[in-house]
């Protein structure tokens, strides 16, 4: 006869194994998000079945990954890049979500050039990611934010906005306007002078045939 033994795991080790603290735990119990079960003393347990049942349930132990993303302009910013993980962090733990990845990414919002970001994008256009989880719009491109969440509906990626508008630094954005405006003034000199010679070799070419 076979005998089923039943591995029993603490709290800790689970949490350790899920990526979260232990309170996590503890109010996902209360929460009934991932139900512990309890000894004749009343203290948590878990089982190695109840681990694979809930990976599987939240479609966990496939490839697509759950990712946190946050962006400041400046590295004098950190400060704000750690606020903005940590308020994606409380409500994925909040939910019962376990994150797989955390991107901390510096660079302005105008920047399509970001390496991590650019490299995101690769991965949600190679169909790996399930889910992004921003504070802001603005924290993952400041404008053109709809055509790019509608290039990760096609590829299976959904971008979850946590609408934090404390994440959103008014600052940044009087700076990245101040960017756009110098950009246009300096193609705007630009093309004055291009007129300007253009006009002048005008002239020239009239004077010599007056001549």
């Amino acid at each position: 006869m076979e005998v089923n033994i039943m591995t029993i795991l603490k709290p800790k080790d689970v949490a350790d194994r899920l990526g979260i603290t232990t309170r996590t735990l503890q109010t996902w119990d209360r929460k009934g998000i991932f139900k512990a079960k309890r000894s004749p003393t009343n203290r948590r347990f878990y089982t190695e079945d109840q681990i694979n049942q809930y990976l599987s349930k939240n479609s966990l132990c496939s490839n697509k990954k759950q990712v946190a993303y946050a962006r400041v302009s400046t590295s004098g910013q950190k400060d704000d890049l750690k606020d903005q993980l940590s308020y994606i962090r409380q409500y994925a733990n909040a939910q019962g979500i376990v994150l797989d990845e955390e991107i901390s990414d510096i660079g302005s919002g105008l920047n399509y050039k970001r390496q991590k970001w650019n490299n995101l994008l690769d991965e949600v256009m190679n169909n790996k990611i399930d889910k992004i989880y921003i504070t802001y719009k603005d924290r993952f491109i400041r404008f053109g934010y709809d055509w790019f969440e509608n290039l990760c509906k096609k590829h299976g990626t959904e971008i979850i906005v946590l609408n934090n508008i404390d994440t959103s630094p008014d600052k940044e954005l009087v700076d990245d306007l101040i960017s756009i405006i110098h950009v246009f003034s300096c193609r705007l000199y630009g093309l004055r002078k291009y007129k300007k010679k253009i006009r002048g070799e005008y002239l020239n070419d009239d004077q010599d045939t007056s001549s």
